[in-house]
C-alpha cells in the first residue's frame, strides 16, 4: 500500500486513524499484535517496534527477551471491525543479538526461500494461489478433562438437526424446522435456502475487497456448514500474508454474526474436511517458466518441480498439515488426497494440473495441504523441494490418470506409489530425515528445524498420543 513509512504516516493522519496495529506470525501461524495510538508513532518507530520475544511460544528465552518489530509499511490496511480508525501493519521479527532476521520468524524464512530462488538464477518470482476451505458453525463445546473427552459442534445446517425445532419467526409458540439441508457431503453448490450462507459469504467476500484483496468464486463447499472464497493468487509473500488476512476477516464476519468459523482440517466425522490446495508457478523475466510443450502444456521445469514437491512431500507436510487432526482428513473418500502421484484434471492425485488456457496461466496445484499449515512456512518448504527437483532435473514419473481413490493398499504398494504421512508424528520425523533439502541457503536453520520439532510434539503429538478418544470406550471398554 505504501513505500515508505512516511507515506503510511501521512495517510494516518490524513484519515484520521488512532490507532497503530503491529501485526506478526508465529510459529504455529497465529497472527499476534501491538497496538500504539497514532501519536506515539514517527517514522523511526518503522525501524522497529520493541517487544518480548521470551513470551511467545517456541521463540526468545527470557534472559534474551529484547527483539524487535520490522513494518512492513507496503502491507497496511485499515481494519474494518475495530471501533476507532486502526491501521494495521505486517511486520517481520528481528534479531537483535545476531543483528539479523530472526531466523524463527516464518515471514521472514519465506524471504530467504524467495532469495535462495533469485539467487539459483532459477527465477526471479514465485506465484503462489491457496484456496483456503472453512466451516462456519453455530456453536462449539469441548471437554479436556481427566476424565472427560468430548466435543460437540452445532450448525442448523447439520443433518443432525432434521428433527430439531425452533421457535416460528412470528414469535407464536409454533415450534419451527425449516427441512431443508446440504446433507452429508450434499454441499456442493445447492441454491438457498438449503445454503444458509449466502449473506455471510457475501460480507465477507465485501470485507475482503475493502482491506484491498482480489476475489474471485465464493461458494458452499461440499461439507454442511462449508464455505469456500476464492481469492487471488499473489507473490509468495504475498500469497501468504493474504491467508492471514482471509483468515481474519472470515473468523471476524462469522463472530459478529453470533457464530464461529474455523479452518481446522476435519471438525465433522464422515463429512469433507478443509483443505488448503495451493496453486504455484515460477517466473524469471516475465515470462512463466512452467508453460511448454511437455505433459498438459507444463515444460520440462514444473515437472522437475513437481517430481521435487512429490519426493519431500512426507517431510515437506510437517509444515504443511501441521496438526493432529490434518491426517484425520487424508483419508479415501473425502476428496483429500493422501498418494504422491500427478494427474491433469484428476483430483484424486496429490498434484493437479488444472486445465487452462494460455502460456500465463500454467502452473500447478498441490492438494495436500490444509490451513493448519503456517503460510510461510508451508509455502517456504514446497517452493524449497521444488527447487531442488528443478535442480537435480528430477523425474515426476508418469501421471497417474485412474481414480486413486479406488485403489487398495496393496495396489498402491505394488504399483510403488508413495503416500503421505498418517500422523504428525511420522511427519515430523520425516521432516527431520529430509532437512537438508529445506536447510539449503540457510534458509530453515537447523536450530529453527529442531525448535519446531520440539514445539510439535510438546504441544500437539504427545498431548493427542497421551489421551483416551471416546471411540475406544466402543471399540475397546469391554475388552
Amino acid at each position: 500500500m505504501f513505500k515508505t513509512a512516511k507515506e503510511a504516516i501521512d495517510f494516518a493522519k490524513k484519515e484520521g486513524v488512532v490507532f497503530y496495529d503491529f501485526r506478526f506470525t508465529d510459529i504455529k501461524g497465529a497472527w499476534h499484535h501491538v497496538s500504539y495510538h497514532v501519536n506515539s508513532i514517527n517514522e523511526d518507530s518503522f525501524k522497529g517496534i520493541p517487544f518480548d520475544g521470551s513470551s511467545i511460544a517456541a521463540w526468545q528465552p527470557i534472559n534474551q527477551s529484547d527483539m524487535q518489530l520490522i513494518p512492513d509499511p507496503d502491507t497496511a490496511f485499515l481494519d474494518p471491525f475495530t471501533a476507532d480508525k486502526t491501521l494495521v501493519v505486517f511486520c517481520d521479527a528481528y534479531d537483535i543479538y545476531k543483528n539479523q532476521a530472526y531466523e524463527k520468524c516464518p515471514r521472514s524464512i519465506a524471504k530467504k526461500a524467495l532469495k535462495y530462488l533469485g539467487d539459483s538464477g532459477i527465477g526471479d518470482v514465485a506465484y503462489f494461489g491457496p484456496e483456503n476451505e472453512f466451516f462456519i458453525f453455530d456453536s462449539l463445546k469441548v471437554r479436556d478433562e481427566i476424565n472427560c473427552q468430548y466435543y460437540e459442534i452445532d450448525s442448523n445446517e447439520g443433518i443432525w438437526n432434521s428433527h430439531a425445532e425452533t421457535p416460528g419467526n412470528t414469535g407464536t409458540k409454533i415450534n419451527f424446522n425449516s427441512g431443508h439441508r446440504p446433507g452429508t457431503k450434499g454441499g456442493y453448490f445447492p441454491v438457498a435456502p438449503i445454503d444458509s450462507q449466502v449473506d455471510i459469504r457475501a460480507e465477507i467476500v465485501k470485507t475482503l475487497h475493502q482491506i484491498g484483496m482480489e476475489t474471485f468464486v465464493v461458494h458452499h463447499e461440499v461439507a454442511q456448514g462449508q464455505g469456500e472464497i476464492g481469492v487471488k493468487f499473489g507473490t509468495m509473500i504475498e500469497a501468504a500474508d493474504n491467508v492471514q488476512k482471509l483468515k481474519y476477516v472470515v473468523k471476524m464476519v462469522a463472530h459478529k454474526h453470533g457464530k464461529t468459523a474455523t479452518f481446522m482440517p476435519k471438525p465433522l466425522f464422515g463429512d469433507n474436511g478443509n483443505g488448503m490446495h495451493v496453486h504455484q508457478s515460477i517466473w524469471k523475466g516475465g515470462k512463466n517458466l512452467f508453460a511448454g510443450s511437455a505433459y498438459q502444456g507444463l515444460s520440462d521445469t514444473a515437472l522437475n518441480y513437481v517430481a521435487g514437491v512429490l519426493k519431500y512431500a512426507r517431510g515437506i507436510a510437517a509444515f504443511t498439515n501441521a496438526s493432529t487432526n490434518s491426517y484425520k482428513r487424508l483419508i479415501p473418500g473425502f476428496e483429500a488426497p493422501s498418494i504422491l502421484a500427478y494427474s491433469a484434471q484428476n483430483r484424486s492425485a496429490s498434484c493437479r494440473i488444472p486445465y487452462v488456457q494460455g502460456d500465463k496461466a500454467k502452473r500447478v496445484e498441490f492438494r495436500f495441504p490444509d490451513s493448519t499449515a503456517n503460510p510461510y512456512l508451508g509455502f517456504a518448504a514446497m517452493l524449497m523441494a521444488g527447487i531442488d527437483g528443478i535442480q537435480n532435473k528430477l523425474d515426476p514419473g508418469p501421471p497417474r490418470e485412474e481414480d486413486l481413490f479406488e485403489l487398495s493398499l496393496d495396489e498402491i504398494r505394488e504399483k510403488g506409489i508413495k503416500q503421505m504421512p498418517h500422523t504428525l508424528r511420522e511427519a515430523v520425523e520425516e521432516m527431520l530425515v529430509l532437512r537438508e533439502v529445506f536447510k539449503k541457503g540457510n534458509v530453515f536453520t537447523e536450530e529453527f528445524l529442531q525448535t519446531y520439532k520440539s514445539y510439535k510434539f510438546e504441544t500437539e503429538i504427545w498431548a493427542w498420543e497421551g489421551r483416551p478418544h471416546p471411540f475406544e470406550f466402543l471399540s475397546t471398554y469391554s475388552c
